[in-house]
């Protein structure tokens, strides 16, 4: 099995991340790249990432769509704060068919957070008011989880198999709670799922040079991914290699990626080009 394409013992995560922003070119979408390193890094695929409108139907229709799939994990990616624009949980209440409401823990949560901010003199007020109270307001059934440095707290809702995680889409927020707030929700979908990475540099131009050994060694280990990465061709350039693996077993990952390794180094050194293995965790 190609970890390309993940099998059926590899958790499986999906991506909405939503903002006007992103679409119009405004804002880079920095955070998907950083929620797809924490789930390879977890031992998970990511298999879909999706960029929307912030319009509700759009956003529910996602929503259907992840119900469909049924992925062990979903993020959902900004519309969580203040504003008119910050749909992203009606849109969220709107596929699932369930309602806002208040939650006690989520509205002590937003309090404390602007209470904070105020003390420090970073918001001009501290009081509760509709805005701030609109972010404590989650569909029914899900839990808020703390942001360390925002004020909308992320939200955490399980249907089926599938887990939802909305987070805000200021990626100092986002990935405050990744780090701080999710180890619970993490350790429930990967468990002791591993993931590792080793990288090979070869002195070359062109990747179509090693395109046939490259071939030959993937169709030799199906259970290592094997990928080229090519930049701008040019006199000093050169090629990496990166091969992963997954599994439960850190040994078995390490056995597993070690022959094809050697194999690469043995038969690139041979058609002569210069080659060699680098360290490049994830």
């Amino acid at each position: 099995m190609n970890p390309a394409s993940p099998g059926s013992q590899t958790p499986t995560a999906e991506i909405v991340a939503a903002g006007n922003e992103v679409l119009l070119g405004d804002v880079l979408d920095s955070n998907s790249h950083l929620l797809c390193r924490q789930v390879t890094a977890l031992g998970g695929a990511v298999t879909r990432v999706v960029l929307v409108r912030d319009d509700l139907e759009a956003i529910a229709t996602e929503v259907r769509g992840v119900l469909r799939r049924a992925p062990a994990l979903v993020f959902t990616v900004g519309g969580l704060g203040p504003t008119a624009d910050d749909m992203t949980l009606e849109g969220l209440a709107l596929g699932l068919g369930v309602e806002l409401e208040l939650h006690p823990d989520a509205e002590r949560l937003v309090r404390a957070a602007y209470a904070g901010f105020a003390a420090a003199g970073l918001v001009p007020f501290a009081e509760m008011n509709e805005a701030r109270l609109k972010m404590a307001h989650l569909p029914q059934g899900a839990a808020p989880v703390p942001n360390p440095v925002g004020g909308a707290p992320g939200v955490v809702l399980e249907r089926g198999p599938t887990t939802f995680v909305s987070l805000p889409g200021v990626p100092e927020e986002l990935a405050a709670i990744v780090e701080h707030s999710l180890s619970q929700v993490f350790d429930r979908i990967f468990g002791v799922a591993h993931y590792e990475e080793r990288t090979l540099v070869v002195d070359l131009q062109d990747e179509s040079a090693i395109a046939d050994i490259l071939g030959a060694v993937e169709r030799a280990h199906p259970e290592v991914y094997v990928k080229s990465r090519a930049k701008v061709m040019g006199p000093a350039v050169t090629l990496r290699i990166t091969l992963s693996a997954r599994g439960d077993d850190p040994a078995r990952v390490d056995a597993l990626l070690q022959p094809p390794a050697d194999e690469l180094l043995e038969k690139i050194a041979a058609a002569g080009f210069g080659v060699r293995a680098e360290e490049d965790p994830v």
